[in-house]
């Protein structure tokens, strides 16, 4: 009995084995065999039934065509917005439209082809939010990115780049700089304000959407559908960027931050700002209306074209600082390529001379610190102040192998000299003249240096940019 019970017991258990052996092989076989043909992997599945085909891998590189501006205007101030928009706006090359609040007037009429196609806004007021909102007319911005993603014109677009129509762009620096960013990625670029009472008020880590931000296709399109609802979350929001960044937030997004977008949230003369703009490339400056014209003996209107000229020749450079000195006189040298040129009678470190001339104020006053970045003082020592010189023209050379930009006295200093021992009045100097390779783009952040060519008897001084060589001391 024993031994019959035993036999029994153990074929019951080989065929339990070998039936779980065989079903265990089944499981196999399907869930885990990457190579069988009915197993799906889940992303594929999700891949299947959400197909994408508007985000374009990155095969090609970034350009023009891959961007669509997303402008916002209103009728009322389009008239004196217009130049800041045209200037940098190129028909048939850029994309995108400027939204508008009403349609306008027929003295607008017929729109001219030098502006970005019109659209009007689609209706916010009939959001059942609508009467709960603090500011109701930042809806209607916050609202654009969505009526531009609707109108379905998306083929091959990267990003969607937000901003007012007051707000001059850089479009070679712009792509650049978007051009390191993977647009299939969700990306939210752009920065804060140079004021700190701005920051305080709104947020440290929020991007100012005058001055304008960049959102990668693969974001507006997660983000599109929520923004109603966004509005439900945040009816007490006073500006239409803090939306935009508090909605982003709530998906996980934070900022990335680009230097070189400029919300200008400051008053005055903001010649001392651009004269010492670091070395990153600058791709917008918003606020002209608030300012006072960049350039001297001016209107903003000529003000902007003016430095547009020097974009066209070399956006790479525009702005940036670069320091020398000559030895000879004790002069310190400051170029910000395309826009001013100062000479110091003394020898002043890069340490210092790199922080802006205070020329400006903020745009509303509080207690200090009053900006977002060290400044100096504007002072009458004849020691520490600049002998100031705007740009004049700029142009290639023949062979294009060079450019030459040239910057002219603004005024006579009318301060005594410098009484350092050996130092030597730059009062007769009337022109600085600046060569620059035409060939090769400025990389963003590299610091380029320069020479004081020999300038014996003349009141012109010339200047060539170059590499810095390795370990050199700019001081």
């Amino acid at each position: 009995m024993k031994h019959r019970f035993r036999s029994r017991s153990f074929l019951d258990l080989a065929k339990l084995s070998a039936l779980s052996g065989l079903v265990l092989l089944i499981l196999y076989k399907f869930l885990y065999n990457p190579r069988s043909k009915d197993s799906i992997d889940v992303s594929k599945r999700m891949d299947m039934k959400q197909p994408n085909t508007n985000v374009e891998p990155l095969h090609h590189p970034t350009d023009l065509s891959h961007v669509k501006f997303v402008l916002v205007g209103c009728t009322e101030t389009w008239p004196t917005r217009r130049p800041y928009t045209e200037s940098w706006w190129r028909p048939n090359k850029t994309r995108g439209d400027i939204f508008m609040d009403s349609r306008p007037p027929k003295q607008f009429l017929p729109w001219p082809k030098t502006s970005p196609p019109y659209k009007i806004n689609s209706d916010a007021t009939k959001l059942p939010v609508y009467r709960k909102l603090a500011n109701p007319i930042e809806a209607r911005i916050f609202r654009s990115v969505l009526d531009s993603f609707n109108l379905g014109d998306n083929q091959g677009v990267r990003w969607f780049v937000m901003a007012d129509d007051d707000t001059v762009f850089f479009l070679e620096n712009l792509i650049e700089t978007l051009a390191k960013y993977d647009h299939t990625k969700h990306y939210y670029i752009g920065m804060y304000s140079e004021s700190v009472i701005s920051n305080f008020l709104f947020a440290y880590d929020m991007a100012y959407g005058g001055a304008g931000y960049a959102l990668s296709y693969s974001l507006v399109q997660q983000l599109a559908p929520l923004m109603n609802d966004c509005l439900e979350r945040y009816p007490f929001s006073h500006t239409s960027d803090h939306l935009t960044s508090s909605c982003l937030f709530d998906l996980g997004i934070s900022l990335t931050i680009e230097r070189g977008v400029h919300q200008i949230d400051l008053l005055g003369d903001i010649s001392g700002m651009l004269s010492a703009h670091p070395p990153t490339p600058i791709i917008t400056l918003h606020h002209f209306g608030n300012i006072d014209p960049i350039f001297p003996n001016k209107n903003r209107t000529n003000a902007v074209k003016h430095l547009m000229q020097a974009a066209r020749v070399d956006q790479s450079r525009l702005a940036q600082q670069t320091i020398c000195y000559d030895r000879r006189n004790n002069w310190s040298i400051s170029i910000s390529w395309g826009y001013s040129a100062h000479i110091y009678e003394s020898i002043i470190p890069r340490s210092i001379l790199k922080k802006p001339l205070e020329t400006f104020k903020p745009w509303k006053k509080g207690p200090p610190p009053l900006f977002m970045f060290n400044t100096r003082p504007v002072t009458k020592d004849p020691c520490q102040a600049p002998h100031v010189f705007f740009m004049e023209h700029v142009r290639r050379l023949k062979g294009d192998s060079l450019v030459l930009s040239t910057y002219k006295r603004r005024a006579p200093r009318q301060l005594g000299t410098c009484l350092f021992s050996g130092n030597h009045t730059a009062g007769g100097i009337k022109r600085i003249r600046v060569f620059s390779n035409a060939t090769v783009r400025k990389q963003p952040g590299k610091i380029e240096c320069c020479n004081v060519l020999n300038m014996t008897g003349s009141n012109i001084m010339n200047i060539k940019l170059r590499e810095c060589r390795k370990g050199e001391v700019i001081a």
